[in-house]
């Protein structure tokens, strides 16, 4: 069964600065890249990278930024057809900054993902009858993300939301369509309106998200692993240590990770093993999808995490 990503499709443009800049400051980097980007698409190409079939639906401008995306989707082997080419706008750009700790802050022009709507949810539909899971994500309209969610819950799917870019004003009528929620510490702070900084405040969030309807909150905490929360159990799975080079894209690995586990039928136990490995891997490595890993190094990690 394959996965279907409905998401923003990025240019980053990578700046990397020794310390992250405050208010009204400039800071002289040492280095700049160029990578493909945008949470639904890295989600997409951690699904193809796991060697799970995956069609990313989404938006791109009639423009080089959107042809190099476009290329570099296919050769991570997500099917592209879903992808519609606006001649209206420019192709998504976030404008990010790494520091030599591999923090980050990031900042976005929606351009074509801006005008994700409903007839993109159609040709998501028309994709149900072979699809598992539905990864969601907050880059592109609530209006597109609300009805993608109803579809694939009508037809069975599991709807996983990232609620990210973080927001306090997610709509109530969402949470009850999402079967797995997961935000990290700031995601998951502003969605709560408390500070999300440790274990017991994670499975505070967690119980609360619960509580506003959706079935499984994953709230993932960095180097202190991930909480999970659901009907029958609350557990925390430990991070495995790595050495961090770059954190953008891990959240992204996480839930790929957790969504090829699911589509390949394995426990939600095991699909959060599963998006650890992927999520610890990918902080190993510069940008975004080109920080997400192969099968390979993937299923050795596993094995060694496993044993």
């Amino acid at each position: 069964m394959s996965v279907i990503v409905l998401g923003s499709i990025n240019i980053d443009l990578v700046v990397g600065v020794p310390r992250l800049p405050g208010k009204g400051e400039t800071i002289i980097g040492d280095r700049y890249f160029t990578v493909c980007g945008g949470k639904g698409a890295n989600q997409a190409v951690a699904v193809a990278k796991l060697g799970i079939p995956v069609h990313l639906v989404g938006q791109v401008g009639d423009d080089d930024f959107g042809r190099t995306l476009l290329a570099g989707l296919q050769a991570a082997g997500v099917e592209t057809d879903s992808i519609t080419v606006n001649t209206e706008t420019h192709t998504g750009v976030a404008s990010i900054v790494v520091d030599e700790n591999g923090d980050n802050a990031i900042a976005c022009a929606g351009g074509a993902n801006s005008f994700v709507g409903i007839s993109d949810v159609r040709r998501l539909e028309t994709l149900l009858p072979q699809a598992k899971v539905v990864m969601l994500e907050l880059g592109v309209p609530l209006e597109a993300v609300i009805e993608a969610a109803k579809v694939a819950r009508e037809k069975g799917c599991t709807v996983i939301l990232d609620p990210a870019p973080a927001r306090a004003d997610l709509p109530a009528e969402l949470y009850p369509l999402v079967d797995i929620m997961t935000p990290n510490e700031v995601e998951a702070s502003q969605l709560v309106g408390f500070a999300v900084e440790d274990v017991k405040t994670a499975e505070k969030a967690a119980t609360i998200l619960r509580q506003r309807g959706t079935k499984t909150a994953i709230v993932t905490l960095g180097s202190l692993g991930c909480l999970c929360c659901t009907d029958d159990e609350t557990f925390l799975v430990p991070a495995i240590p790595m050495t961090v080079v770059d954190t953008v894209a891990a959240g992204d690995a996480f839930n790929g990770g957790l969504a090829a586990a699911l589509a390949s039928g394995k426990s939600l136990q095991e699909a959060i093993k599963w998006g650890t490995v992927a999520g610890a891997l990918s902080v190993t490595k510069h940008g975004a999808q080109s920080s997400l890993c192969d099968r390979e190094a993937f299923m050795k990690l596993l094995s060694k995490y496993q044993s």
